[in-house]
């Protein structure tokens, strides 16, 4: 009888701690930004941690569905996920928008089921070439998507070598179709070198909109993505820019290379320490050093940790550990 107790008593407590558990648009609800940072509905820094998919062509296409993306809500325990477009390269956006979008749109939608924030990445180091077709695609996704606070707009991944004044440009005329629909969600601005130069950016920001952020990338083991680099998102900070890391990768920046556990250690205590957002590059099955998978992993999720790359099997313990 004692035995049936404990057991009663066990299936108990699971069954409150299930009904307590909250995914993460219920713990945070709508963000904004406050004082130069992220903030929840109750004030607080969500510090939101996920994955990014690969870019929506090549290795990576075939991951984005919804299978893939309940396995990586429910055993990588992410709190975000990140959706990139590709937008020049044959087969993206430009040369097949209608196969796109219903490609990204799959995943967004089952990332919103999930509870879950997820990142709408116009996936483009050119996108001030198509200013037209971004404003369309993302008037369509203010249309679509207003009025779920779980929507983030990143209308500009990584600018290569166009100065400040030509992205910020880019930005407002693409802000201002996004307002005309969604007046509150999130949107996640560029800034020059692949979204380092964000001091520059906090020199001379964006105003006249309100919940406007900016990306900040980096590859943690990249010689050139060290102590310098974080002394350029410190100033931002300073200057009170908000900084979102939409993308960032354990390995260097051509996304191979090698993987330095201590410089890796040293960047991810200083997001924690400033309380940042991220998503880590990337899920598929190249391979590269910052793939998640290897060659032939599950397209449907349900992976093993032997079709995780170290890579894979970093970010998962990292998302279990600190996405409680």
């Amino acid at each position: 009888m004692k035995t049936f107790h404990l057991v009663l008593l066990m299936i108990l407590l699971c069954g409150i701690q299930a009904a307590n558990a909250q995914t993460p648009i219920e713990k945070h609800g709508a963000l904004t930004i406050a004082d130069g940072q992220i903030v929840d509905a109750h004030g607080q820094a969500p510090q939101l941690r996920g994955l990014s998919f690969s870019w929506s062509i090549w290795n990576g296409q075939k991951y984005y569905n919804t299978n893939v993306v309940d396995w990586i809500c429910s055993d990588f325990k992410v709190s975000l996920i990140r959706v990139s477009m590709g937008i020049e390269p044959e087969g993206g956006f430009l040369d097949n928008p209608d196969f796109q979008k219903e490609l990204v749109t799959t995943v967004f939608d089952r990332a919103l089921e999930n509870g879950v924030y997820v990142l709408i990445d116009w996936h483009d180091h050119h996108a001030e070439k198509h200013v037209e077709a971004s404003k369309a695609f993302f008037a369509e996704m203010a249309q679509k998507y207003a009025g779920n606070p779980q929507v983030i707009y990143e209308i500009f991944n990584e600018p290569d070598y166009q100065s400040w004044e030509v992205v910020k440009d880019y930005a407002l005329q693409v802000i201002s179709v996004i307002r005309e629909y969604d007046a509150e969600n999130l949107i996640v601005v560029g800034s020059p070198r692949w979204d380092q130069n964000v001091d520059e950016a906090a020199d001379d920001p964006i105003t006249g909109y309100q919940n406007i952020c900016y990306s900040f990338h980096f590859y943690a083991s990249d010689n050139n993505h060290q102590e310098q680099l974080r002394q350029k998102a410190d100033y931002a900070l300073s200057k009170g820019l908000p900084l979102f890391v939409t993308e960032w990768g354990v390995g260097e920046a051509n996304g191979d290379g090698k993987f330095d556990m201590e410089r890796n250690r040293i960047w991810l205590k200083w997001m924690e320490d400033h309380q940042l957002s991220w998503a880590c590059w990337n899920i598929t099955d190249k391979e590269e050093t910052t793939a998640f998978l290897k060659p032939g992993a599950n397209i449907n999720g349900n992976w093993t940790e032997d079709e995780l790359t170290p890579n894979g099997l970093y970010l998962r313990k990292i998302l279990n550990d600190l996405n409680e």
